[in-house]
């Protein structure tokens, strides 16, 4: 299960989760509403979800109903469907 950005971080794509990322998993360019996180990479170690000034990062098994989506967004930045 990997963690997973949702719907608060577009817009804001505050780095600061990327800063404390020990597997670089979390990415995003400038020209991105909003920030990713790889769930092929992630190894669910919680690091990023306590420094998100939006409360954008869920484990999985956490995302509230209405961004459920965002599972699939993810995972489908890293798998070229963007």
């Amino acid at each position: 299960m990997a963690y997973v950005i949702a719907e608060p971080c577009i817009g804001v794509k505050d780095k600061a989760c990327v800063d404390v990322c020990p597997m670089d998993c979390i990415h995003g360019t400038d020209a991105d509403a909003m920030l990713y996180i790889d769930p092929e990479e992630c190894i669910d170690c919680d690091a990023c979800v306590p420094v998100c000034p939006v409360e954008a990062i869920f484990s999985e098994a956490q995302v509230p109903e209405r961004w459920q989506h965002f599972i699939r967004v993810n995972s489908d930045y890293f798998n070229g469907k963007r």
